[in-house]
């Protein structure tokens, strides 16, 4: 098993390198100022299956389509922002699958929609929250924009269990100026290998991926509320709402969005993946 996910994990790494070298061909004139660059960044790992990578990429199509997300982007200084979707897995399993697009009107907006929901939905082994949030980093780089927000929008359904620790690049984002907010679906659905969900994600989202200024999450139930999570959530981070509203709209980051109230929870370790994969196998 594990030879065969590092094969895929290799090739992966190969069309990374190549995405990023087309990447690279953005730079050619003065940036454009926006109200922010927003990378969206997919789970696609194996606990998705073909149904649920199906509702979350309908989740993205349709808040793109959404009158009340276009009216967030044109209420900024610039009326318009900058975005791109990748999917992620493994820690070398990333792509690009819409590039960077300014969306400033309606048409712009149904243009990003329509590319994006013409994309077939990736698969791939593991979880790489990490690898994720390096892969993202260099996109902002000589990407043709210019704002005074740089946000990666990491959504999943597990914790990191592939790569480095997810502290660390979260960490290494902060650090460049970089802001995570996350989008954690919660659910209790087990796995195709029969495996629960780890117990409070929602917790390990806000301990152990979430950071920089004004990060905050929101909490998707299961996937099928995922789309109305992901509305919210982009309108959130397009406005840039104060600390305080903010919290008022997405709720406090430890409870599940429409959920039951729970005041008696602990986030899990920030190594929780990577524990819970060492008792699955004996690949580590």
């Amino acid at each position: 098993m594990m030879r065969y996910s590092r094969v895929r994990c290799g090739l992966a790494g190969f069309l990374t390198i190549f995405a990023l070298v087309l990447h690279a061909g953005f730079a050619w004139s003065a940036p454009v100022s926006v109200d922010l660059e927003l990378v969206l960044a997919v789970d696609v790992s194996g606990s998705v299956d073909k149904e649920e990578g199906k509702l979350q990429r309908m989740g993205y199509v349709n808040a793109f389509r959404s009158p009340s997300v276009l009216r967030a982007i044109q209420s900024g200084r610039h009326k318009s922002i900058a975005v791109t979707y990748m999917e992620w897995a493994c820690f070398d399993s990333q792509r690009i699958v819409v590039g960077w697009k300014r969306i400033h009107d309606r048409a712009s907006a149904e243009a990003f929609a329509y590319l994006l929901s013409q994309a077939p939905v990736g698969v791939g082994p593991y979880t790489s929250i990490s690898g994720a949030i390096e892969f993202a980093l260099p996109l902002f780089e000589n990407n043709g924009f210019s704002s005074e927000r740089r946000t990666i929008d990491i959504s999943g359904d597990g914790p990191n269990n592939s790569g480095d620790y997810v502290t660390n690049a979260r960490d290494r984002a902060v650090r460049a100026g970089v802001t995570i907010n996350g989008l954690p679906i919660v659910n209790n659905r087990p796995s195709p290998w029969g495996r629960m969900p780890m117990p409070n994600l929602d917790l390990y989202y806000r301990k152990c991926v979430i950071g920089g200024r004004r990060s905050f999450l929101v909490v998707a139930n299961d996937f099928k509320s995922f789309g109305r999570a992901i509305r919210r959530k982009l309108i959130l981070e397009i406005v840039g709402l104060p600390g305080k509203e903010r919290r008022q709209q997405a709720h406090d980051p430890g409870i599940a969005e429409e959920g039951p109230v729970l005041v008696s929870r602990a986030a899990p370790p920030c190594d929780a993946g990577e524990k819970r994969r060492r008792s699955w196998t004996d690949e580590y």
